[in-house]
């Protein structure tokens, strides 16, 4: 058995695997389905200052190679978060990463102040959701937004801080590289490509919100590009995501630059999609030869 473990930020996880946000819920929606404390981490469902609904549906689509989604960060806020969910997955043994969100600099803060003192391993500023109207991507695309609202973060943070970063810009590596400077202990991207589907009979959209994020094997090669890029351009751990579904899209996405892999769309097809995939990326490393999961960090040959 090849060595698993790796390390994002001081912070150890028994292998790379990692439940991405928006999917896995809070984990325990999927305990039925899987061992969640055999995974390296749980992203958990992005939480706000206050209760959201989310947007209205149809908000969920099937493409060719993907899924549309337009939750609009649906979640039961952080106080309800605190008191309800989180006494209730203590017991799942792996990293819990809360993802954090808001409509202004303020609410992102209000969350992380809020969680700084519970059981939280890191925080994931999600700084890249295309599907609300204020705050989300709105802090993702523009520099300066992006610098400010790191920075602001990681001083009230006493926990790693990983900032998940949207490919809906034109130069994601300067992006990656503003967050590293106004202090991101991490990164994680890819987060969903904006896009939209339309009902050519009845001659509208398909999901009420007209537009929604793009995930899927659909985005992978770009996913890819988009994390070698980023690796050559930070010194920070990289979490690679988008569109891996099997063992052998995780190593190459170590191989562009992920210390570590964020599994989403798989698991609505698939519950138990990360079990498999980290057998898949075992069996990789050893027909191989590899002893460890770091080993394949950036080792990408030209």
């Amino acid at each position: 058995m090849a060595d698993l473990r790796v390390n994002i930020a001081g912070v150890n996880f028994k292998n790379p695997v990692i439940a991405a946000s928006g999917t896995f819920a809070f984990g325990e929606e999927y305990a039925a389905f899987l061992d969640v404390s055999a995974l390296g981490g749980i992203a958990l469902k992005a939480l706000t200052p206050e209760i959201r609904p989310g947007n209205p549906p149809i908000r969920i689509a099937e493409t060719p190679s993907g899924i549309l989604n337009s939750v609009g960060l649906q979640n039961p806020g952080v106080d309800a978060f605190i008191s309800g969910i989180l006494p209730r997955i203590r017991r799942f043994d792996t990293v819990k990463i809360a993802n954090v969100a808001g409509r202004t600099e303020e609410d992102y803060y209000t969350v992380i102040e809020k969680l700084n003192d519970t059981e939280i391993d890191m925080f994931e500023l999600n700084v890249s959701c295309p599907n609300v109207k204020q705050g989300g991507v709105t802090f993702g695309t523009d520099p300066n937004s992006m610098a400010a609202i790191v920075a602001g973060a990681k001083a009230r943070a006493k926990k790693p801080l990983i900032v998940k970063l949207t490919p809906n810009v034109t130069n994601i590596a300067l992006m990656a590289k503003t967050a590293e400077d106004a202090g991101a202990d991490a990164v994680s991207l890819v987060n969903t490509f904006t896009a939209m589907a339309i009902n050519a009979k009845t001659r509208r959209p398909v999901l009420a919100n007209v537009t929604g994020g793009l995930s899927g094997p659909a985005i992978k090669p770009i996913a890819l590009r988009m994390v070698h890029e980023v690796y050559r351009a930070v010194s920070i751990p990289i979490i690679g995501m988008g569109g891996i579904m099997t063992g052998e899209d995780a190593a190459e996405f170590l191989l562009a630059g992920a210390s570590a892999l964020m599994v989403g769309t798989a698991t609505v097809a698939e519950p138990d999609a990360m079990i498999r995939i980290l057998g898949e990326l075992n069996k990789f490393l050893d027909e191989n030869s590899a002893a460890t999961a770091r080993e394949l960090t950036g080792a990408l040959e030209y």
